[in-house]
């Protein structure tokens, strides 16, 4: 090829080479950990990835899955709880214990500045395990009682009460939609919402009772069981960690409210980092529930 010819065809590598080309997307800042495997809700299989693609919507959050042994105790269950910024736990009521050096692993991992989400009946598993009782704050069903700590809830004056009084922790009546009415308006996750917006149909729990040292309860609904108004959004300091508690989504229906998509991306952000730097979404709810349709 003569010079003269090879001149269109360097001409077009140099064209070629100067075109901008697309920046590889850039990494989530964070990554998550859900643990699952033993729930006594037949739809744990369907929540976990409702979960994860929540989180991921966010683009904040890589998230990894780790899934116990379907029965019994589980001595290869060993996340790298370490790796992670925030793991969420998707465990339910009758839980194998963890092996011993998994739980020391856990404890460690969220006293020095790990967080931790629980989500519903994630309140029910471990009853005999203090320290996971500790970071939970509140717990229901599996033996606990007045030894296990006191009942919290908002009486009719706004005030917080913690009873003493005897009785089961954990129950709650037929599912329905109800009202969370934020407590306090402040807070990360809780800042910006409506002061009262209607959640899609879940089982409200109530008397839900523990150690309840360093908690702070930031929503509540009224049970027209216990005529009280119970914890639906709390939030827990265990050592240097962040716990964020919610006992909402029992069903698929209760995780597609996009307030308790808001409520647990946000929650989940503030346990990983301390703040919450999402916007609330335009179709929050307000009087009206809003749900969005999870594809299947």
């Amino acid at each position: 090829m003569s010079s003269a010819a090879g001149r269109p065809f360097l001409a077009a590598l140099v064209v070629l080479a100067a075109w901008p080309t697309a920046a590889p997307a850039a990494e989530p800042p964070h990554r998550a950990l859900i643990v699952d495997g033993q729930n006594n809700h037949g739809c744990w299989p369907k929540t976990t990835p409702m979960m994860r693609k929540y989180l991921e919507d966010t683009g904040l959050f890589r998230v990894d899955v780790v899934t116990h042994a379907p029965k019994g105790e589980d001595p290869a269950f060993q996340p790298a709880f370490s790796d992670y910024d925030v793991v969420v736990s998707n465990f339910g009521h009758g839980a194998a214990e963890w092996p011993a050096a998994t739980k020391a692993a856990f404890e460690a991992y969220v006293r020095e500045g790990g967080g931790f989400v629980a989500v519903h009946a994630a309140d029910n598993s471990f009853p005999k395990w203090p320290a996971y009782n500790e970071m939970i704050g509140l717990g229901g069903w599996g033996g606990r009682n007045e030894a296990s700590g006191p009942y919290v809830y908002f009486d009719e004056a706004g005030k917080l009460v913690r009873d003493t009084a005897p009785g089961p922790g954990g129950s709650h009546g037929p599912q329905h939609e109800f009202p969370v009415v934020v407590r306090d308006a402040e807070h990360p996750v809780t800042k910006g919402m409506p002061a009262s917006w209607l959640h899609a149909k879940d089982e409200l729990y109530d008397s839900l009772r523990g150690p309840a040292e360093n908690l702070a309860v930031l929503a509540t609904a009224w049970s027209p069981k216990t005529k009280r108004h119970e914890p639906m959004i709390m939030t827990v300091d265990y050592g240097k960690g962040r716990v964020f508690h919610t006992p909402m989504g029992h069903e698929t229906y209760s995780m597609e409210c996009v307030g308790f998509i808001t409520t647990f991306q946000r929650g989940s952000e503030w346990a990983a980092t301390g703040k919450v730097t999402q916007e609330l979404p335009k179709d929050f709810p307000g009087e009206a529930a809003a749900s969005r349709p999870f594809p299947r």
